[in-house]
């Protein structure tokens, strides 16, 4: 059987915002994984239109394509363009999952939700002549699985080809967060056994590793057993994680001696009133200033996460949360303008108030107000949201924050890993034409290398559970 699997361009190049090193990051993960339920006999071609043109004069009996929302419409194109050839087409994805009616009208079947058990059964039916219209997987497990496909992965094509995904989900659910619809009406969060874990990242060549998953540390034995079993791989891995996972027991240590090197971490708003709003208690109550400091003890690099636009966001927010971030030595920031995704409790709560000012998908991207704000004007919130990334990432304020960290190797990682993200786009711009990503991943683990533990004392900006950022008072108010 001839299969093609898609995962369409998420922006086109022409929009303002295409920046080629941040799309040729990661390789499709998820439809390698459904590939491996494909028989061995299948010609199977799996296509990123991020990194690559689509080849569109083929034939295939069996098209699959993922869509988010931002790709929809190009998913949609691509699904009717195939659908008019004769081929069998199927969508699923996290805004498939999120409005099913609109994308019924594009495919020939739908996956809601994570399709690893769902898709074998398609798969039995479609060879059998009587697939169904819709399939819901009716268990959530990741015992088991077959291996990865990354034979189908075009490796030269991305900065880190070895990303891996070992959990499915996370146990909090924040109104805002576009994956927890997707994960609605069954387990929410589960994980691989641990042996098979580890043996998805044996089969990873080089040193280095990302973590994809959206909370690494969100099951703790889980992640205890993972990273006792990786202590002796001599691998540097970044991964993604909570404040308040950070300060619980001593987890943190064993992923930094498993070789943790950076963390993607969602402090979000440093407003009581804006995580109370947002259903993110995780944050409540914590002291952001102790989860920094032991992470940068660790030799742990941080990247912070932040969203504008909440509703009691004022418009001095923005420039409160880059000083914060630049004083405490944040390596890296990503910013966002609050987005009210379909599916999500946060869009739920809009449509009823009458502020969703739009349904243009593409524009659903966290680079746009499609809202109506309060607090704020649309022109402030969009206005700020630039500035706070010009501002954080000026090359004053990167030697500002980098020399936050006392010690000097520290320092040089921090220059290197935030100047390269943000200030060397000509040179990405140029290694990607030519395909020579590749070359780079030498350069990434040597950054990444162990920085020897030592104390340091961070500045006291608005940090300690004293403060009214996290006040504890604020949880019974």
């Amino acid at each position: 059987m001839r299969v093609k699997m898609i995962l369409p361009a998420l922006t086109e190049a022409k929009s303002p915002y295409w920046r080629p090193i941040k799309y040729s990051l990661f390789p499709p993960l998820g439809l390698a994984t459904l590939a491996a339920y494909l028989d061995p006999d299948d010609e199977i071609s799996l296509q990123d239109e991020h990194v690559e043109p689509l080849k569109l004069d083929d034939s295939p009996e069996l098209v699959i394509i993922q869509v988010y929302i931002t790709n929809a419409y190009r998913a949609y194109a691509l699904a009717d363009h195939y659908r008019a050839q004769g081929a069998f087409v199927a969508l699923g994805g996290l805004h498939v999952t999120s409005l099913p009616q609109e994308a019924a009208a594009h495919a020939d079947v739908l996956f809601l939700g994570p399709a690893e058990e769902a898709f074998p059964r398609f798969l039995e039916d479609f060879r059998a002549g009587r697939p169904e219209k819709v399939y819901i997987s009716q268990t959530r497990s990741l015992q088991g699985l077959p291996p990865i496909r990354r034979d189908l992965l075009k490796r030269h094509l991305y900065f880190v080809p070895n990303s891996i995904v070992v959990t499915r989900g996370c146990p909090h659910h924040c109104d805002f967060c576009y994956k927890d619809a997707f994960f609605e009406g069954g387990r929410s969060f589960y994980t691989q056994s641990v042996n098979d874990a580890l043996a998805e990242i044996q089969r990873l060549p080089g040193k280095h590793v990302y973590f994809l998953d959206d909370h690494l540390l969100g099951n703790r034995r889980f992640a205890r057993e993972l990273f006792d079993g990786m202590k002796g791989m001599k691998r540097v891995f970044q991964a993604a994680a909570t404040v308040d996972s950070i300060l619980r027991d001593d987890l943190i240590e064993h992923a930094a001696e498993a070789g943790l090197r950076s963390l993607f971490v969602g402090f979000e708003t440093l407003s009581p009133a804006n995580l109370r709003s947002s259903n993110k208690y995780q944050n409540l109550g914590q002291n952001y200033a102790k989860a920094i400091q032991r992470l940068h003890d660790l030799g742990i690099m941080i990247n912070g996460s932040f969203v504008f636009g909440l509703d009691h966001d004022t418009p001095d927010v923005f420039k409160q949360t880059v000083e914060w971030g630049v004083q405490n030595g944040l390596t890296t920031a990503t910013y966002h303008i609050l987005t009210p995704y379909p599916g999500t409790a946060l869009y739920a709560r809009m449509e009823k108030e009458g502020r969703i000012l739009h349904r243009q998908w593409d524009r659903y991207d966290t680079r746009q107000v499609v809202y109506q704000t309060q607090g704020l004007s649309a022109e402030q919130l969009k206005d700020g949201y630039d500035w706070a990334y010009r501002e954080f990432y000026s090359l004053s304020n990167i030697w500002k924050a980098a020399a936050v960290h006392p010690q000097f190797k520290h320092q040089l990682k921090h220059l290197a890993y935030s100047t390269g993200w943000k200030k060397l786009e000509p040179v990405w711009n140029f290694l990607i034409k030519n395909q020579w990503l590749g070359a780079t991943r030498g350069a990434l683990e040597a950054v990444l290398a162990e920085v020897k533990r030592g104390q340091q004392t961070l500045p006291d900006q608005g940090l300690s559970s004293e403060s009214p950022v996290v006040a504890p008072s604020e949880l019974l108010s």
